[in-house]
């Protein structure tokens, strides 16, 4: 059984919390250089250029790449021989973004009460998810997430009837009703599957895997690959104003679901699409 102290915890989220929202991650960069050759529009090649300097700004200035650093969601892999000292992991959590989002000057955005909205002025609590796995290690991602992509996603209960071209034009409906209030080029996360707030798990998660890996379940790449041409022929384009480069990626999660249920979950997330990886 190894110890894990809530200190480490605590430092590690913290430094995290700072480090996902000012430096763009290098997949995405790359995907930006990619579609500059490709986009047709003047317009969306300057806002590709001009997100490219954003985010060497960010870097340089180490300062937030947006001004909505967003609401802290923490994935956490707690390996089952591993024991947790000094305090309860969740609070540890907590700490650390209230920590990280003082420390690093990022905007607070979180309200006590959905209706009654004072601010808890340290962006707390934070939307935790924890998952128990083999090993002594603890594996945190931390992925604050901005409310102009956010309030864009949707999940749709559809017929098993409806199959996979139902599923497509659903995909294709959420992103088109985005429009430019997504902040694109934006990378789209796809749950299918599962129960109503599973299938919204799976779309949140599947924003963190890499642009450029498609699924290794040869239908889901298939979907992935032509979903994310026909966006691009949408013609939103980069800040919605038109090109070719309306999402870099497209990346669906499956699970098993019930024989009378096909949940499509749908969550859009801009270029910048935050996050950072630890294993402690």
């Amino acid at each position: 059984m190894r110890e894990i102290t809530v200190d480490v915890i605590i430092k590690n989220i913290k430094e995290m919390c700072i480090e996902s929202n000012c430096y763009v991650s290098k997949d995405i960069l790359e995907s930006i250089r990619q579609y500059k050759q490709k986009e047709k529009s003047p317009i969306g090649m300057e806002i590709l250029t001009q997100i490219e300097q954003n985010a060497e700004i960010a870097k340089n200035k180490i300062m937030p790449m947006c001004q909505d650093t967003g609401m802290a969601v923490i994935f956490c892999e707690i390996g089952q021989d591993v024991h947790i000292v000094g305090g309860y992991i969740t609070d540890a959590i907590n700490e650390g973004v209230r920590q990280g989002y003082k420390e690093g000057y990022l905007r607070k955005s979180v309200v006590r009460d959905p209706f009654f909205r004072e601010n808890t002025k340290d962006n707390t609590p934070a939307i935790i998810y924890y998952d128990m796995v083999p090993g002594n290690d603890i594996k945190i991602t931390i992925a604050p997430k901005g409310f102009g992509s956010e309030n864009m996603s949707q999940v749709s209960m559809l017929k098993p009837a409806d199959g996979i071209d139902g599923a497509k034009k659903t995909i294709i409906d959420i992103v088109d009703s985005a429009g430019g209030n997504a902040c694109p080029p934006m990378i789209v996360g796809v749950g299918i599957g599962g129960t109503f707030e599973k299938a919204a798990f799976l779309a949140k998660k599947a924003l963190l895997r890499p642009v450029g890996v498609n699924s290794n379940i040869d239908y889901v790449k298939d979907m992935e690959i032509e979903l994310l041409d026909n966006i691009n022929k949408s013609g939103i384009g980069p800040g919605g104003l038109g090109g070719v480069t309306t999402a870099l990626a497209v990346n669906i999660e499956t699970y098993p679901t019930h024989i009378a249920g096909l949940p499509v979950a749908v969550n859009i997330s801009c270029h910048a699409t935050r996050h950072s990886t630890r294993v402690i």
